[in-house]
């Protein structure tokens, strides 16, 4: 496992050191990457490793080792693990050269226990005892049960609308939850005036909280960044033609594509890297408008609204590095609306028998449309991403669906039938 070479920000290159916890670039605000010394890793990560990490991670009949099979590109740290990474790669069985990378397989049921499980790693590397982050509700599950595993005290602004799983995953595993009347933005700000008001209150540097906010620290970039290592080796190392991932906060583009650029360098992969489509709902789609009106940045989405939950983030910090990507890849951004979104749920459950989260079906809804613009090829290899286990949105699904409890239930049960006796 490598050592950090420095910590690099995203916007100017300005290099800041990685042997205390760092937030933003101190010069401008950036977003932080974490960079290791390549030249090293050449050495150390032959062009062969790709067939030797495979051979390790199945030796003694275990299949994986989680993301953490990727440890030649990851911290050298031990791991806070519950178990995340390695997630199926499921053929569609109706469109030729369509994959479903289905992350609600890891630990929370979600594609953010990659990222909060890097983050919670190196938190408890630098002895930190209290993170806090604003989430629209699976950042914050992730991070309770991480922290929970750490034993590092978690502390969580949601809006009070998220999906009642992510409510009660932050209490079950002992957070202190703060339940918002607002957007995953007004939860930003909160955690950050709290923080800012425990500095000035002098309170012991290790007591004050420290912000693990999506791109507001460089590790859960690392986290999410082992989904491209992974579609590429489930892919017999090679790049598809295209990637469609779900966009709120957009750390798993970014990170795929930083794995990439990584893979690349150390001669794991070859030929042209896929096109990238950043998936939003309509309610509230920021990045589709910039990237539409050719801008390098997005604007706030204002009165932003949809039942993904995931999707509803008004600005994205990474904005600029989400928008670059798409424009280098040929890609683009792309919304559907919530009927599109909860028609793509049910077509998918029942042809498919994936119950996909509504920001996964922002992304089969996003290929259906481009598939019948012919903007998709058929038989084009393409991996889409559904980032979250439907049964974490119960309840946001049977509202969009108008869907109750029946009124009557029987009491009772008789017994009987083919196994008992009647």
């Amino acid at each position: 496992m490598p050592a950090i070479a420095y910590l690099e920000c995203s916007r100017c290159h300005h290099r800041v050191s990685a042997e205390t916890p760092q937030t933003l670039c101190p010069v401008d605000a950036g977003s932080l990457y974490v960079r290791y010394d390549m030249d090293a890793l050449r050495e150390t990560a032959k062009r062969e490793r790709p067939a030797q990490i495979a051979a390790e991670s199945t030796a003694n009949g275990q299949t994986s080792a989680g993301m953490w099979r990727y440890a030649d590109v990851l911290p050298d740290v031990k791991p806070v693990t519950l178990g995340e990474g390695w997630t199926p790669m499921l053929r569609s069985r109706r469109y030729d050269g369509l994959f479903v990378k289905e992350e609600g397989a890891n630990p929370t049921g979600t594609f953010k226990a990659r990222g909060l499980g890097l983050a919670v790693t190196m938190a408890k590397h630098y002895g930190l005892r209290h993170l806090a982050v604003p989430s629209a509700g699976n950042a914050a599950g992730a991070l309770a049960a991480y922290a929970a595993a750490g034993q590092i005290a978690a502390h969580i602004f949601m809006p009070q609308d998220v999906p009642f799983a992510n409510y009660l995953e932050g209490v079950v595993y002992g957070a202190e939850v703060t339940m918002v009347d607002g957007l995953i933005s007004d939860c930003a700000r909160m955690v950050s005036e709290r923080i800012m008001a425990q500095r000035e209150s002098g309170l012991a540097a290790e007591d004050v909280w420290f912000d693990i906010s999506t791109l507001k620290e460089p590790f859960r970039v690392e986290g999410k960044k082992t989904m491209g290592y992974e579609l590429v080796e489930q892919l017999g190392w090679e790049y598809p033609d295209a990637v469609f991932y779900p966009t709120g906060g957009g750390v798993g583009l970014i990170g795929m594509w930083k794995a990439f650029e990584e893979m690349e360098q150390l001669g794991w992969v070859k030929g042209k890297r896929p096109r990238m489509y950043a998936l939003q709902a309509a309610g509230c789609a920021p990045v589709t408008a910039a990237f539409e009106a050719g801008k390098e940045t997005s604007e706030f989405f204002q009165n932003a609204a949809t039942f993904a939950a995931g999707l509803r983030v008004p600005k994205p910090y990474g904005d600029y590095i989400i928008l670059d990507i798409l424009k280098q890849s040929g890609g683009r951004a792309v919304s559907s609306d919530d009927a599109a979104i909860l028609e793509s749920i049910l077509d998918w459950a029942k042809e498919e028998g994936i119950f996909l989260s509504p920001e996964g079906a922002a992304a089969t809804a996003a290929y259906d449309s481009l598939l019948k613009s012919g903007e998709i090829k058929s038989g084009e290899r393409v991996v889409l991403f559904n980032t979250g286990a439907g049964l974490k949105y119960t309840d946001m699904t049977a509202e969009a669906m108008k869907l109750k409890r029946p009124g009557t239930l029987p009491t009772s049960l008789p017994v009987g039938g083919i196994i008992t006796p009647v």
